[in-house]
């Protein structure tokens, strides 16, 4: 490899945003991307839940997590070869082997924040999210869902720094994920 190439491989960054159901991570990513497209930075935003969903999951398999490792590297690679040096990805990584299998499937180091926000605040935009969408008959799920999940991601510590977005506007938290991750 020559110093250039050295140099182009140098530029690339991943960075997953995770946190529990209704924190704002699929929302903080795409403003992130915005920033991105604003400092002129190649980049690529993925949504996990969107790689991973196809009915029926395997049955040992209910978050058709093989599905979306699969397909997160296929992406990954097409946005590289593409010109893509900056990739957003938000999801979850409930411990340290999903973070590991991101990283492995994108084939890069992956920089890792978690979202955080008071439950009654992420109880609050489930509701308005769920309503939005006319789908209240997932509503309890989530409702149940974001407070087990917080708990795992707290035991879990898989993430490189945290931002609170409980009273933070969604526009202020991507660029503090964007300060906090060293991409200013």
């Amino acid at each position: 490899m020559n110093h250039d190439d050295h140099a182009h491989e140098a530029e690339q960054r991943a960075l997953l945003i995770t946190g529990t159901v209704g924190v704002g991570k699929t929302s903080a990513a795409d403003l992130l991307g915005d920033l991105l497209a604003d400092a002129g930075l190649p980049h690529a935003i993925m949504d996990l839940d969107r790689l991973c969903q196809a009915w029926p999951a395997p049955h040992d398999d209910p978050f058709n997590s093989g599905l979306l490792l699969r397909n997160l590297r296929a992406l990954s690679a097409n946005y590289l070869d593409a010109g893509v040096r900056h990739l957003v990805l938000a999801g979850v990584a409930e411990n340290r082997a999903d973070r590991d299998h991101y990283q492995a499937a994108i084939g890069m180091p992956l920089t890792v924040c978690r979202l955080t926000a008071d439950l009654p605040v992420v109880h609050s935009r489930l509701r308005r999210r769920h309503e939005a969408d006319s789908d209240l008959k997932s509503l309890p799920w989530h409702l149940e869902r974001a407070g087990r999940l917080d708990q795992i991601l707290v035991e879990a510590g898989v993430a490189d720094f945290t931002i609170d977005t409980t009273h933070v506007p969604l526009a202020a938290v991507a660029s503090a994920v964007l300060k906090a991750a060293g991409w200013t």
